[in-house]
């Protein structure tokens, strides 16, 4: 009977064993090409800071889900008065930061207030300037009182720009971030990984992965290799190059060709000469070759456009032909510019693959028309003192990941440095309307203007080429906003 005792308890062992074999992984390696500058996406312009923590980390009033769309998060209902200027929202209760401290709406006001204050430091200040007020009903109840009605401010709170801080953190967000989401930072080794663990305290849903690793593999030669070895689970950005046929063959991996918000543009200073002569952006605009840029910078995936904004919201407008690509013209209109011989220039360009092999591409055309470019490769944090912030540039070329952003060009000191007061009507009536509708008509008129001033060399919609392991689910197939949201990421037995 003993006997028989003991091989029962053998036999429940090894049954027991072979389940854990078997059972689903609960952690995951993420490959990232760019190392953020810091952890507050607060206080930074950078897509590589939200890529890390939007939704995992922090969150805000509102979020943008895998559709685009906008979802209850710390909010989880409001109220909108009859004039579309007041916001009264509820706040999901017995919420708690990651240091242990409560969440309550004197949170929601501090983090608004600072972010639209006058020494605030958030790239997208834009966002909080409708807001005339932040007032605390109740600890669960905040209102938000507009200058105006703004159709997209609702959108608006579900940016990383407008995640929710506490006052007692803050400050030290860019190296310890403390939020509310499912995810806690656990630590960042620089230069090689950043990891989160699971929030065993999370008010919501939570989440099935116990830790996430964001590996950094800023050589694009290194990620196919670390991909193929199980080094990496998976790249929802994948620089994979010529390598991306070999992948699919694959069958342990899937790969996903979704769309994102990316914009990817030649930036030009606009108030610096030449660039700031019309007929000179006019004829770079003519020496494009928009397919020939793809297939050199994006590995031929990418959609051409002709001003900036996705070709997947529905009020893009195809206007690739407003400046087609025609040599011949552009060395006309060079001409008529004043430069019959052409001139010599900067180009200066951060490291992800779409602008550095992109912008061979780009110098080899422009010196068809006798633009003679010298290339600068500027790491991320040069690229954003220099370019983004300084201003000190003649061309750059850079996606804009951030989503219906096309409001950038109104920004008097935003890097461009265009101007146009026709523009700014448009935006300006733009953000009092809430009517989709006329929305859309705006949008257009918008892109339009931007189109035929040339204000940046307008290239293409750049894709999301997503690989991961095919035994993982819940990774988005597009990019609505900037972000690796990795709430419903689980593993597949």
């Amino acid at each position: 009977m003993k006997i028989m005792k003991s091989v029962l308890a053998a036999t429940v062992i090894v049954l027991s064993a072979g389940s854990a074999v078997w059972a689903a992984r609960t952690d995951l390696v993420m490959g990232v090409v760019l190392e953020p500058p810091h952890l507050d996406p607060t206080a930074g312009a950078a897509a590589a800071i939200d890529e890390i923590v939007y939704a995992n980390v922090f969150e805000g009033l509102t979020r943008i889900n895998s559709a685009g769309e906008v979802e209850p998060a710390l909010a989880e209902s409001w109220d909108i008065s009859e004039d579309g200027k007041v916001y009264t929202f509820k706040l999901h209760s017995g919420v708690k930061f990651h240091d242990g401290t409560d969440f309550d709406a004197s949170d929601v006001k501090f983090a608004l207030d600072r972010a639209r204050a006058e020494d605030s430091t958030n790239a997208q200040k834009g966002l909080f300037a409708a807001i005339d007020s932040v007032d605390v009903v109740d600890a669960t109840t905040v209102k938000v009182t507009l200058k105006q009605p703004q159709g997209s401010f609702l959108y608006n709170m579900g940016w990383g720009d407008a995640v929710i801080v506490a006052p007692e953190t803050a400050d030290a967000n860019k190296e310890n971030p403390v939020g509310t989401g499912p995810f806690k930072f656990e630590a960042w080794a620089k230069g090689s990984q950043i990891t989160i663990t699971k929030n065993p305290d999370y008010w919501g849903d939570p989440v099935a992965l116990d830790k996430a690793t964001f590996r950094i593999i800023p050589d694009a030669a290194a990620a196919v290799p670390a991909l193929l070895s199980g080094d990496v689970d998976a790249f929802a950005n994948m620089p994979a190059g010529d390598a991306l046929p070999q992948i699919e063959a694959d069958p342990r991996f899937k790969v996903v060709i979704g769309a994102t918000e990316g914009e990817t543009i030649l930036s030009t200073n606009n108030k610096k000469p030449p660039f700031d002569n019309l007929k000179v952006r006019q004829a770079i605009a003519h020496a494009l070759d928009r397919e020939a840029i793809i297939a050199g910078g994006a590995s031929g995936y990418g959609t051409p456009i002709g001003s900036h904004f996705s070709p997947a919201n529905a009020a893009y407008v195809d206007l690739t032909g407003t400046y087609s690509y025609d040599v011949a013209k552009a060395k006309e209109l060079l001409k008529e510019a004043g430069y019959p011989d052409g001139f010599s220039a900067t180009l200066k360009l951060p490291p992800p693959p779409y602008a550095r092999e992109g912008g061979q591409v780009v110098a080899s055309q422009l010196k068809e028309i006798g633009i003679n470019l010298e290339i600068i490769p500027l790491e991320w944090a040069q690229w954003l003192e220099q370019v983004f912030k300084g201003k000190d540039y003649d061309l750059t070329i850079v996606s804009h990941t951030e989503p219906n952003d096309i409001g950038i060009y109104a920004r008097k000191d935003y890097y461009f440095q265009y101007d146009n007061p026709a523009f700014d009507k448009v935006i300006a009536e733009l953000d009092v309307t809430s009517d989709q509708a006329k929305r859309n008509e705006l949008y257009k008129q918008a892109q339009k203007i931007l189109a035929d001033d040339a204000v940046n060399g307008f290239m293409f919609e750049l894709a999301k080429i997503g690989v991961w392991n095919a035994k993982v689910e819940g990774l988005w197939e597009n990019s609505p906003v900037q972000a690796n949201d990795l709430t419903d990421v689980r593993w597949t037995e």
